[in-house]
């Protein structure tokens, strides 16, 4: 008897039919592609990716290809004549101090810039690959072996190679140059990977961002205290001064490594012995916390993936915010220095003018060749800050123009930002002035300088209250060096540079004041440009304010279709 399901219930038919054939076929196969992949270790596959990673990137667009094959071709460049330079020290009697120092730095750039630049290389971000059933130990060897392909590691070997050369001497000497140039550009690699894994969270957040922007500001400052340290470097009787740093340096991995060559020509192989085991001991200890850091990340829940928020505190209006006073004015004051805080790019520039602000004039002391009145810089940085008030503000400046809708609720507006950034800048432009003149040691010119400042500081708030409302424009959001949209950039030079030419001649009057009483030996009187340029500066900004606030509430939808552009 025939069974209800026909012949097509037999396991033995169902084998046989041509669908399940081919069903199967396609299973073996996939299989043995499982089996082959499975098959290719792991550090290669990782070595492909990253090669597929910087070919595919340079597919479609022509600009990438420009930047990147400029930037290997500079990097060439730079690293064939750095390594040519090192190389021609060979038998300098500082000759191990330069390279020494310069292995310090590199290790020290190679750990920090992953930090500053964290988009860069997408395969700083390890968290991307928590769902892959990976181990760390193979996982850390095939991201070693992935970073090692690139423009850096390759400037960096070049560099690697450029300092042994520089130091070795005799048979000893070869042979511990060839494991030091290796050793050197693996202990810089592992340092940026170590670092990087364990920061992954901060580099993906917010505060990534942040630091990102700042970056720019960090490596200003970081080039004026190189100028300064150099200067007085060469004051102090060139490189023999810095002698004593590299003896302490030459024991710090990896510079180590360079130590060890120099070590080992000069006969001392017990030291270069103890700096090679230095250095191999601390790439170790860099593997080992990089393996605990990745093993942490791949089984530690992020704040994306806990479904319980924590209960959050309810801050109100209280503390500093309840001294403001009630109405439209606290509210914009508070909103004002709330994005200083928040907006990354708002940040970057308040810290950026605050810093390069107070460096440039005391720095300028400490050498010998600054002036009191060089705190007027630090003015000017900070005044810039009122210049296209709506602009940064992006898109959300929507919100804020639904509430003006006169001349009056304009110039509310105007004057609350006006007072938010006083009340930064005031104090911080009198701190400027009272450090520069206690370097200086000319307390007789403070109260001018004072004067002179705040005079300035009042014109360019005048003036940026013009330029906000005659000028403009659109603050990108994406990006962290673009601060104006692609269009936009006359708007941009045409309020800040006209509002800086304007903004000199307003306060013109107390210049020539500060300049006559000098000039004319008056200075025992020279205290009285303190209330002069207090006075003039608070009426120079009512003054730009009130002209200003028509300028806003007529053309308020010109100025919101400008700034959200971007």
């Amino acid at each position: 008897m025939t069974s209800p399901a026909g012949p097509a219930a037999d396991p033995a038919a169902i084998a046989t039919t041509p669908a399940t054939a081919s069903t199967a076929s396609a299973g073996s196969a996939a299989n043995a592609a499982a089996s082959s992949l499975a098959a290719v270790p792991l550090t290669q596959i990782f070595v492909r990716l990253k090669l597929s990673l910087l070919r595919n990137g340079l597919k479609g667009s022509s600009k990438r290809k420009a930047a990147y094959f400029s930037s290997l071709a500079f990097a060439l460049v730079v690293g064939f004549f750095v390594t040519l330079g090192l190389a021609l020290l060979h038998g300098n009697v500082h000759a191990g101090t330069v390279v020494v120092l310069l292995a310090a730095l590199l290790a020290l750039g190679w750990a920090f810039m992953p930090l500053f630049f964290p988009t860069g290389d997408e395969t700083l971000d390890p968290s991307r690959l928590v769902m892959l059933p990976l181990r760390p130990r193979p996982l850390v060897r095939a991201l070693l072996a992935s970073s090692l392909v690139g423009i850096g590691p390759l400037f960096t070997l070049c560099l690697a190679v450029g300092s042994v050369l520089a130091v070795a001497r005799g048979a000893a000497g070869a042979v511990a140059a060839v494991v030091a140039a290796p050793l050197l550009v693996l202990g810089c690699v592992t340092l940026a990977r170590a670092v990087a894994t364990a920061n992954v969270r901060l580099l993906s957040s917010r505060k990534g961002r942040d630091l990102a922007i700042l970056s720019g500001l960090l490596i200003a400052v970081g080039g004026q205290l190189v100028n300064f340290g150099s200067q007085r470097l060469f004051q102090a009787g060139g490189l023999t001064a810095l002698e004593p740093v590299e003896a302490v340096v030459r024991w710090l991995p990896p510079a180590t490594a360079i130590g060890m060559v120099d070590s080992a020509s000069e006969g001392a192989y017990g030291v270069a012995a103890a700096q090679l085991a230095l250095t191999v001991a601390a790439v170790a200890a860099l593997l080992w916390f990089w393996e605990r850091s990745l093993t942490r990340l791949m089984v530690t829940p992020d704040g994306s993936t806990i479904a319980a928020a924590r209960p959050t505190k309810d801050r109100g209006a209280g503390g500093v915010w309840s001294l403001l006073p009630a109405g439209r004015t606290g509210a914009a004051v508070q909103r004002t220095l709330r994005y200083a805080v928040r907006d990354p790019k708002t940040k970057a520039a308040w810290v950026t003018a605050l810093a390069i602000g107070m460096i440039i004039p005391v720095f300028n002391a400490l050498q010998g060749t600054g002036s009191v009145y060089l705190a007027c810089f630090g003015a000017s940085m900070l005044g810039m800050q009122m210049y296209n008030q709506f602009g940064q503000d992006t898109s959300a400046f929507w919100m804020v123009a639904q509430t003006i809708s006169n001349t009056r609720d304009a110039y509310v507006e105007l004057r609350a930002r006006a007072v938010a950034l006083g009340l930064v800048t005031v104090p911080f432009t009198v701190l400027v002035t009272v450090v520069t003149a206690a370097v200086i040691g000319d307390w007789s010119a403070f109260p001018a300088a004072t004067g002179l400042s705040l005079a300035l500081l009042g014109s360019m708030l005048c003036t940026g209250a013009l330029a906000s409302a005659r000028f403009p424009y659109s603050i990108p959001s994406d990006g962290a060096f673009k601060n104006v949209v692609p269009g936009q950039a006359g708007l941009a030079w045409a309020g800040i540079f006209g509002g800086l030419l304007v903004s000199a001649v307003i306060s013109a009057p107390v210049i020539a004041l500060t300049i006559w009483l000098n000039a004319a030996d008056h200075r025992a009187i020279s205290w009285i440009v303190l209330p002069v340029g207090v006075a003039w500066g608070a009426l120079a900004t009512w003054a730009g304010l009130r002209l200003s606030a028509p300028t806003v509430a007529r053309k308020l939808p010109e100025i919101l279709s400008a700034v959200s552009k971007g």
